[in-house]
């Protein structure tokens, strides 16, 4: 079968109804991952033995399995557990909470950890509480050397919202699979599909570059 490039053109609106979903789940899935991940983070860092060991377990727990078995953990495993039964696309945006959330939790952690503790010690010397430490002393400079492995973090979890493929989520991938089993045009549809992927994740990493130039490590 010969290409026929001009076929793509009749299935860009489908495509990028595909990429609105695929950019909805990263987008509210990462807000939800910064959130749980800078909480683990700070629980590595500054909680104590009990919250450390807490946000360990659930780093380990997360970094050690596969993005695409944690999905389907959620969407077949938990109804049986739990008697809860979640749609396919909030399986898809709590998957991304929680496996984002245990790489930033390191992230931050890192992050936090190497601003030098004579700036804590300096705070505190002053009469600080140690959360106003945190907040307007080491949170500044922590966030700076957050913003270059963030970046990568958002790029990798945009991409693996195709592995929802396997629960039904109509993003991307998903829709590109559904063009391509009606036409069998799989070297024009995938080749679309590539490259939308590449617009999204260069636009993302030239916003990061840009706020990462604007915000220079001291």
């Amino acid at each position: 079968m010969e290409t026929d490039w001009s076929v793509i053109v009749e299935f860009i609106p489908q495509l990028l109804e595909g990429a609105k979903t695929t950019i909805y789940i990263t987008m509210v899935g990462l807000i939800g991952g910064l959130v749980l991940g800078t909480l683990a983070g700070l629980m590595r860092a500054y909680g104590g033995r009990i919250l450390n060991a807490v946000a360990f377990t659930y780093v380990e727990i997360i970094r050690g399995t596969p993005i695409v078995v944690q999905v389907m953990f959620l969407y077949f495993a938990l109804p049986v557990l739990a008697d809860l039964r979640i749609d396919p696309m909030s399986a898809a945006i709590l998957a991304i909470v929680v496996n984002a959330g245990a790489y930033i939790a390191e992230i931050v952690r890192g992050a936090f950890l190497s601003i030098s503790k004579g700036l804590t010690e300096a705070g505190l010397a002053i009469g600080l509480p140690h959360w106003k430490v945190l907040v307007y002393i080491v949170g500044p400079l922590a966030f700076r050397r957050l913003i270059p492995p963030l970046g990568n973090q958002f790029i990798v979890s945009l991409k693996d919202t195709s592995l929802f493929i396997v629960i039904g989520v109509g993003e991307l991938t998903r829709t590109g699979q559904e063009i391509m089993a009606s036409n069998f045009r799989a070297v024009e549809i995938w080749t679309a599909v590539a490259i939308i992927y590449l617009i999204m994740t260069g636009t993302l990493s030239l916003i990061l570059r840009t706020i990462e130039k604007r915000m220079r490590i001291l």
